[in-house]
């Protein structure tokens, strides 16, 4: 699993240290920002679900939707996300068991 710290900014509030990355067993790229400070809870957390963002491309496209920009992500780690999110991954037990879709 990749993570690269970039900032997510809105109109109101700012993120200088959310993280993006690709998630094989999911086959999903995730971004996660604004944590609560009492709870460490996500108030933005996409890519939870299997192959939810199957493209770097899907999930800046989803941020950009609900408001959220999305800064500081270098030439490196996109080619490395996009390297890693090119290696097939075989189905995860709970898949295969049919406990997740």
């Amino acid at each position: 699993m990749s993570r690269y710290t970039v900032t997510v900014k809105t109109d109101e509030e700012t993120d200088e240290n959310a993280v993006i990355g690709y998630d094989p067993p999911l086959r999903t790229f995730f971004l996660q920002a604004f944590p609560d400070e009492e709870t460490d809870e996500y108030a933005l957390w996409f890519g939870t679900h299997l192959e939810q963002h199957p493209s770097l491309e899907s999930i800046i496209e989803s941020a950009r939707r609900f408001g959220y920009e999305i800064e500081g992500l270098s030439q490196k780690a996109i080619v490395a996300m996009t390297k890693e999110a090119g290696t097939p991954t075989p189905p995860s037990l709970g898949e295969r068991l049919g406990l997740v879709r």
